[in-house]
């Protein structure tokens, strides 16, 4: 079973939820941005990812430099996470065990 933090606005999301669909996978998609991601779930993308926080950020979004995120430790960029949905990278697939950021939408094929 695979899991899909999913924008369907953007179109490296959309791609890779078609790949996963393509390959036919069962797939739990989460729209984070009407379900946002508490501290915890968030955490445990990151030991998933095993990145750190800012590597799944948005950096480039108007609301990183509105935060002033630049610099800021793990737990204010979790934080921001937590509190502005937006700012996490998408999309995110997840199989239990490991996690994947779907950009390029092909990196999702590593879960399979």
């Amino acid at each position: 079973m695979y899991t899909i933090y999913h924008n369907p606005r953007c179109s490296k999301s959309r791609q890779t939820l078609q790949l996963i669909e393509e390959n036919q996978k069962e797939v739990t998609v989460v729209e984070y941005l009407k379900t946002p991601l508490n501290k915890d779930q968030i955490n445990e993308l990151l030991n998933l990812l095993n990145i750190s926080p800012i590597e799944m950020m948005r950096t480039k979004e108007a609301e990183f430099k509105e935060q002033n995120l630049k610099g800021a430790s793990d737990e204010v960029l979790i934080e921001a996470m937590v509190n502005t949905p937006k700012l996490i990278e998408r999309p995110i697939v997840t199989n239990a065990t490991s996690a994947v950021i779907g950009r390029p939408p092909e990196n999702v094929l590593t879960l399979f």
